[in-house]
C-alpha cells in the first residue's frame, strides 16, 4: 500500500514502521534527549527564579548549556524519524500542532530571555534577585515545557 503522503514513502519512513526495534529505539532516544533537554531548562529556570543563589547564574549557564545543544542533537534527528514514519497522522493532530507551535514559542522566550534579561546578568550572577523579566520568562519557560511534554503524551489518544 502507497501512503498517502510523500514523506511517508521515503525509505527512512518505510524503515521506521516497517521494523519491530527502529521505531521504540527512536523514541527511546527522542525521550533520552527530551529528558536531559528539560531536566537542564528546569535547572536554570529555577536558579533564575531564586532556588540555590549561590550559584552563580553564568556559571550554572555555562555548565547547563552543553547538555541542552547536546540534547537537540539527539531529539531533532530522532523526532523528524518518528514524523516521517507517520507525518499524515501527524500534519492533522491537534496534539502534534500545539507541540510544535509550542516549542517555537520556547525557542522565541529562550531568544529573548538571552538578549534582554541574560544581558544584565552580572549584576544578578550571585546571591541577588533577579529582575521581573528574568523571573517572567523562567517562570514562562517552565509552563512552556510542561505544555510541550503533555502535547507529546497526547498525541497518541487525540
Amino acid at each position: 500500500m502507497t501512503p498517502a503522503n510523500p514523506i511517508e514513502a521515503l525509505a527512512i519512513a518505510r524503515a521506521m514502521r516497517e521494523s519491530l526495534w527502529m521505531y521504540p529505539i527512536v523514541e527511546t532516544v527522542h525521550i533520552v534527549g527530551f529528558v536531559i533537554l528539560v531536566g537542564s531548562v528546569l535547572m536554570f529556570d529555577l536558579r533564575v527564579l531564586g532556588l540555590s543563589k549561590q550559584i552563580p547564574v553564568r556559571a550554572l549557564s555555562r555548565h547547563l548549556l552543553p547538555w541542552s545543544w547536546g540534547a537537540l542533537a539527539l531529539i531533532v534527528p530522532t523526532g523528524f524519524l518518528m514524523f516521517t514514519a507517520h507525518a499524515g497522522d501527524f500534519l492533522v493532530n491537534r496534539a502534534f500542532v500545539l507541540k510544535m507551535g509550542l516549542l517555537m514559542v520556547a525557542g522565541i522566550n529562550a531568544v529573548i530571555f538571552h538578549t534582554l534579561p541574560y544581558q544584565g546578568v552580572d549584576s544578578w550572577n550571585t546571591d541577588v534577585r533577579a529582575p521581573l523579566a528574568a523571573r517572567a520568562s523562567a517562570a514562562a519557560s517552565i509552563a512552556i515545557w510542561l505544555a510541550i511534554i503533555t502535547c507529546g503524551r497526547f498525541l497518541a489518544y487525540v
